[in-house]
């Protein structure tokens, strides 16, 4: 009755090494990097070790979320000056 909670168990687990471990990952962030059309710059503080990824300010696939452009015609129909900005921004404030 209980047979699928056991299911699995049969097998060992794969213990990996730290050394496997630290390899495997990375080849994944190389993969990963080799994937993208921009690549980031990398930096290595040799005092903590640790690896920072400096990446452009919008990734290529982050342009599809963006709203789409408004129309020409719609943009001359309203007046947004600098000016009515402002004011409309001070009027919802206060």
């Amino acid at each position: 009755m209980f047979k699928f909670l056991f299911r699995g168990r049969d097998k060992d687990a794969v213990v990996e090494t730290q050394r496997q471990s630290f390899e495997r990952i990375v080849s994944e962030l190389n993969e990963a990097i080799d994937a993208l059309p921009v690549k980031p710059s990398v930096t290595l503080d040799p005092e903590s070790g640790h690896i920072t990824l400096h990446l452009p300010e919008h990734m290529p696939d982050e342009a599809l979320a963006l709203p789409a452009p408004e129309d020409d015609s719609d943009a001359t129909s309203v007046n947004e000056t600098p000016e009515a900005v402002t004011q409309a921004a001070e009027t919802k404030v206060a």
